[in-house]
Order: structure tokens, then C-alpha cells, then sequence
């Protein structure tokens, strides 16, 4: 079967994808739009079925040892009093894994160290694809160098592209035209991470106000990411972010002050949150394969977005050793297409079930903001029995890697 593919996107799902098909036996080419990886971004939590992706793609153990479980915390009140409190103890004995929280700089850096580094080309735009050869993609693209320098157009022929260029993919939409693409969820988030560690009491905490929630991840350096999200249009935009952040949760309970207190004004990151409220009608067309946000993004409340990326790279990879096998060394195109064919039926089901459920924790939990619909939320929470949370969390992350495993790197590639 063929064996070179093309991963539009180095994020966190590009790059995991590049890491199962290579353990399969591709060849794998990274295209990435951004001409310097800075690593921004923020914090994340990985759920259990991250955790274990990351085994499948054989990162595993770097990721646990640079991670920080997720054992104390909960939901608050701006007040401080407690909503509901998690219990990562049993989290972890029901699914053999904490949830742990882990810089999104750090995990990115594992993944990217993971792969040979000439495999990962950055400053590359894709422009088109050529899809009319039947067991060929030619990938059109231009690459523009630092400074002034003109563009040079160029392509690429290979055998599979896997598009993994977020939540405003450009291939989504060439293979997809109709598709109405992104819809703003009705939020949007600001969030930073402390510039040095500081003292906390828990290892992961949301606090709910009307219309607005302000949470924080603590890191195993000591730091911390926080997160505050906002009921809001899409496109607004402060002098100050930091500013409005403490204007926006004056007097809420502490550690958010000395979080805030402890983050650079140029750290904080905006961004309005938007997800694909319109489910595609396939993740896959001829031989290319979407995934994560391009084929699925979804809103942030489950905590399941690089997860369910995490997922698709596994199950994709899995595929296509399954059928290569069946066809031996044969170059015919039917396998890939077999392969993407049982990928898209596996992953669809299962991602708009999380897309749904995400967009619904959010309406029932940040977005809500009618002061009797939040104080009703609220006599719930508190009246809830205190093995719920666990339970919601187990109806998600409790997913198993496709049998048999993905090997191992083929002995002699550069790593």
C-alpha cells in the first residue's frame, strides 16, 4: 500500500498523528502555516483516554512525568463555598490513570521531540489539493521565507493527507464547501500562566458566576494556568487584558487573586471559543482524512477537545495497519480508502456524542446566568450524590486503544 502522507498542522493532533502513521510504517511529511514554533498557549488537562493515546503513540511516560494528577479540586461559587468536589482517587482506580495537567508548551514539545526533526516543515501554507489520480494527492503549497523574500510555490505528491489545521480549516472547507464552518459558541476565553510557581491547595478548581467561569490548572513545576471565560460577542478585545480580568472577578475567592497576581500582563491569551455546531457529513473524502478540531471542535466544558484529537490519530493509525496488512505490499488504493472508510465510521459516532455533551455542560454551567436558573444549578450540585462527577467523567474518558497495539518505531529510523 502506500506509505508517504502529508499532516497539514502541527498541533497537538498533527503531530500525534504523524507519530501513529510513522509507527505503522510511513512515511510522514508535517506542514505547519506558523514559521516559529513559540510553543504559546496555555494549560490542559488529559483525561484517561488521552493518557492512554499518548501510550499508544509510545509518549506515554515522558507525558506522566512531566504532568501533575489531578487528585483535589472541584466547583466553587465566587463566594469560595463548594459546588462539588472531585475525587481523583477514584478516578484513577476506576480507569488506572489519574487526569493530570500539563502545560500545552510541554506536551507539544514531547510529541515534536518524538519525531525525526527533519519531518516538520514550518512557515508552509497549503493552498489547494489535486485529488483527480486516483492513489495519488498532489498538495499544493507556498513557502514563504523570513523577510521580505517572495513566496515559492511548490507541491507534493503523496499517498494520504491527514488535515489537522484547527478549527478554521482551509482543506475542511475545499472538501466541504457547503458546510457552514464554525460557529462562535456565544464565549470567549482569556488565560495565562503564572510567570513562577506559587501555593496552592488544589490541583484543579472551576468557580461558576453568572455567565462567566474562572478555573485554574496547577502544573508539577509549581506554576499554574488559569482560565477565565466570559459570556461575550465574538471580537472584543481589551487594552488591558489582564486589567479586565480582575476588574470582571473583583472580590471572588481566593486563589484567584494571587493567581492573577502572580501572571505578566503581555502573558495573557484571548480568544474567542467557536465549534462546529454542524456535524460533518464525513471526516474523510478520497484520501484525505480530517481530524481533531478541523473535523470536530467542540467547546472546551468536558476538558475533551485534544483528547478526542489524541483519539482520531490512534484509531486512524490503527486503521490503516489493519487493512495494509490484509493487502500485504500491494500498492492498490482501495486499502487506504478502506481504512479511512472504517476510521470516519469509528470516529464520527463518538466525537458528536462529546461535541454534544460539551456544548450542553456549557449552557448548564459557565453560560448560565439567569440568577434562578443559577441558583437551581447550583442546589443540584450541592444535592448531587458524590460519586456523579466521577461518574460523568468516566462516561467520557473510559476508552481503550484499538487491539492489537500500534508497534513500536520500525528498529533503525531516526527518532
Amino acid at each position: 500500500m502506500g506509505r508517504a502522507a502529508v499532516v497539514v498542522g502541527a498541533g497537538i493532533g498533527g503531530l500525534a498523528a504523524a507519530l501513529g502513521l510513522r509507527r505503522v510504517g510511513w512515511k510522514v511529511t508535517v506542514l505547519e502555516r506558523a514559521r516559529a514554533l513559540d510553543d504559546a498557549g496555555a494549560g490542559i488537562s488529559l483525561a484517561a483516554n488521552g493518557v492512554r493515546a499518548l501510550d499508544a503513540l509510545g509518549v506515554g511516560t515522558e507525558v506522566r512525568v512531566a504532568a501533575r494528577g489531578q487528585y483535589t479540586g472541584g466547583t466553587r461559587t465566587p463566594g469560595g463555598s463548594w459546588l462539588a468536589r472531585m475525587d481523583g482517587t477514584a478516578v484513577e482506580r476506576a480507569l488506572g490513570t489519574p487526569i493530570v495537567g500539563i502545560p500545552r508548551a510541554t506536551l507539544h514539545r514531547i510529541l515534536r521531540a518524538a519525531l525525526p526533526a527533519d519531518s516538520l516543515t514550518t512557515g508552509v501554507e497549503v493552498t489547494d489539493l489535486d485529488r483527480s489520480a486516483p492513489a495519488r494527492v498532489r498538495v499544493h503549497f507556498r513557502t514563504r521565507a523570513a523577510g521580505a523574500s517572495p513566496a515559492t510555490e511548490t507541491h507534493l505528491d503523496t499517498d494520504l493527507v491527514v488535515a489537522a489545521d484547527g478549527v478554521n480549516s482551509r482543506i475542511r472547507t475545499l472538501l466541504f464547501p457547503a458546510h457552514p464552518g464554525p460557529g462562535h459558541s456565544g464565549s470567549t476565553v482569556l488565560r495565562a500562566v503564572t510567570d513562577g510557581p506559587l501555593e496552592l491547595t488544589t490541583d484543579f478548581e472551576i468557580t461558576w458566576g453568572r455567565g462567566t467561569e474562572f478555573g485554574h490548572i496547577a502544573f508539577e513545576d509549581g506554576r499554574a494556568e488559569w482560565h477565565a471565560v466570559l459570556n461575550s460577542p465574538p471580537g472584543i478585545r481589551h487594552a488591558d487584558p489582564l486589567a479586565e480580568v480582575r476588574r470582571r472577578f473583583r472580590g471572588w475567592h481566593q486563589p484567584i487573586p494571587r493567581l492573577l497576581d502572580a501572571t505578566r500582563p503581555e502573558a495573557v491569551l484571548h480568544h474567542d471559543i467557536h465549534e462546529l455546531t454542524t456535524p460533518l457529513p464525513s471526516f474523510v473524502s478520497g484520501r484525505v482524512a480530517l481530524l481533531g478540531d478541523a473535523a470536530h471542535a467542540m467547546t472546551p466544558n468536558l476538558g475533551q477537545g485534544a483528547c478526542q484529537a489524541l483519539e482520531d490519530a490512534v484509531v486512524l493509525a490503527a486503521a490503516l495497519a489493519r487493512h495494509g496488512r490484509s493487502v500485504e505490499e500491494t500498492t492498490t488504493h482501495t486499502d487506504v480508502r478502506a481504512a479511512l472508510a472504517a476510521y470516519d465510521a469509528e470516529r464520527r459516532p463518538r466525537t458528536r456524542a462529546v461535541t454534544v455533551a460539551a456544548r450542553r455542560a456549557g449552557r448548564l454551567g459557565q453560560q448560565l446566568s439567569h440568577p434562578a436558573a443559577v441558583a437551581l444549578r447550583n442546589a443540584a450540585l450541592r444535592l448531587a450524590p458524590s460519586g456523579a462527577a466521577v461518574r460523568m467523567i468516566l462516561r467520557h474518558a473510559d476508552w481503550t486503544p484499538p487491539s492489537p497495539p500500534l508497534p513500536s518505531v520500525r528498529g533503525g529510523e531516526k527518532r
